[in-house]
């Protein structure tokens, strides 16, 4: 019975740090439509695009601890990481202003996590 608890647990962590991440990449897209019209959007999408670094690192380690001690399956692990190397993508795209890739890869990147939240 603890086994089994200990397992949703996990599982739901698993699911927040989803959740987060998710929300983290849709206030990535908010923030960019600042950057068209305040002062302040730049500094906004810059802090922002920190958090869901973090965030898409949570989801890494939430994958993890879901597998590993837990014994559930590999998969997350392979979804959460791809998601940090989106992420890492991401962000050398944007330091480089690189819109024209880094817009769309931030498209895909909220879809995915959307699907990987619903799947979940």
């Amino acid at each position: 019975m603890a086994t089994q608890v200990t397992a949703q647990r996990r599982f739901s962590f698993l699911r927040i740090a989803i959740a987060l991440q998710t929300l983290t990449i849709f206030l990535q897209a908010v923030s960019a439509g600042l950057l068209l019209t305040a002062s302040y959007g730049e500094t906004l999408h810059s802090a922002g695009a920190r958090v869901m670094y973090g965030a898409s690192m949570l989801y890494v380690l939430a994958a993890v601890l879901a597998w590993k001690p837990g014994g559930g399956p590999l998969t997350p692990v392979w979804h959460a990481s791809g998601f940090l190397v989106l992420a890492s993508v991401q962000v050398v795209l944007g330091i480089a202003h690189v819109p024209s890739v880094h817009l769309p890869l931030g498209v895909l990147m909220f879809g995915l996590s959307v699907l990987a939240l619903v799947r979940r």
